[in-house]
């Protein structure tokens, strides 16, 4: 699997697009958000610079792509006028996701939140923030040596850079880590994890000034054990409905044994001993939380007439469906949710399940 060229979320303004599907996605940036604020204040201390240069790694589309900007420059001119700072005369402001992200939707909506941006600021001063697009692989470098003052992370850094490469016929029946796993499959994730993090680690902490923030959110798990429910039994739904697509004769058994989730949800342990052993940054907050998969459970305001089933399904179909196509073909990505969304709700009826998430906040050290 190309990884860089196979990965995002689905495009435009679809039934099952990314754009109409990312309240989970969205709760978690909202939960999230105390975390970046008390970073943004601890880095206020110094004082804030003439350009205040971020960094969005990892947007995606739709309107989540644009809500940590908004959080973000709101903050700093609110954290300014409480404590009497000079705010910044400019805000710079990236926004970066693999090449086939949907960034023209992206751009789409800066008129918009330019509009909003000059609502929610500009009666008090005028806001001059400037995005940009910036495609590649956060696993690589991006921006210029010490050019970044705050660096964020919503659902980015537990997709992997590959496949782990030891996974070709030995993860049989499954499409991530289950109970009926090899330990060497568990041992190939962490390598590959281990790997990766570091590198973006590495890769941030060259691009960062000296004292720079950082702050991560991802998916991961409570406990040492790589297939808790924490974070396997949805993938494990999604590879049961493939085998009911193979039952009726619409798959291969070998396709279902030749994929793999380029995808890792590590133990909070497993974090805190990478950030240690990179060392190029301090760790300053480290907060879990849990958010239902049925992001309505968690939020009244979201009204929709579908089960359970059938709103999960959306949520896993407008982020997995680009990998799973450039896999098995499109021909029955209908009946696959379908089934997804009945094994969905059946689990549900037994037992509800969060997703488990971490955010870090992390100081580039001097």
């Amino acid at each position: 699997m190309d990884v860089v060229n196979v990965l995002h979320m689905n495009a435009g303004n679809r039934k099952c697009s990314y754009a109409n599907n990312s309240t989970l996605q969205e709760m978690v940036i909202l939960k999230a958000r105390k975390v970046l604020e008390e970073t943004t204040r601890d880095y206020s201390t110094q004082g804030f610079p003439a350009c205040f240069r971020l960094a969005d790694l990892g947007c995606s589309s739709g309107p989540n792509a644009l809500l940590v900007v908004a959080n973000i420059v709101g903050n700093v001119h609110a954290l300014c006028k409480q404590q009497k700072l000079k705010a910044p005369d400019e805000f710079q402001v990236f926004l970066n996701d693999l090449p086939n992200n949907d960034f023209n939707g992206v751009f789409k909506m800066t008129p918009q939140f330019y509009s909003n941006l000059e609502k929610q600021i500009g009666h008090e001063k005028s806001v001059n923030c400037f995005v940009s697009g910036v495609p590649g692989s956060f696993y690589a470098r991006l921006f210029p040596s010490n050019s970044l003052h705050l660096v964020h992370s919503s659902y980015g850094v537990h997709w992997l850079s590959q496949v782990p490469g030891e996974l070709l016929d030995t993860n049989k029946g499954n499409i991530y880590l289950s109970k009926s796993s090899p330990s060497s499959v568990y041992e190939a994730y962490l390598n590959q994890f281990k790997s990766d993090f570091a590198t973006f680690l590495r890769m941030r902490s060259r691009e960062m000034i000296p004292d720079g923030r950082m702050v991560l959110t991802l998916i991961g798990r409570s406990i040492a054990d790589p297939t808790s429910k924490d974070c396997c039994h949805i993938y494990g739904l999604l590879a049961k409905s493939l085998h009911d697509l193979l039952d009726e004769g619409l798959l291969l058994e070998e396709d279902i044994n030749s994929f793999n989730l380029p995808i890792y949800t590590p133990w909070t342990n497993e974090l805190e001993e990478i950030i240690e052993s990179e060392s190029s940054f301090s760790l300053d907050r480290f907060e879990t939380f849990e958010v239902n998969w049925d992001t309505r459970d968690d939020n009244e305001i979201l009204k929709s007439e579908d089960s359970s089933g059938k709103f999960i399904a959306k949520t896993m179909r407008a982020v997995f469906e680009p990998l799973l196509t450039s896999h098995f073909g499109n021909a029955f990505m209908d009946k696959l949710f379908e089934k997804y969304a009945m094994h969905v709700n059946e689990h549900l009826l037994i037992e509800k399940t969060n997703y488990f998430n971490i955010v870090i906040s992390l100081t580039r050290k001097i």
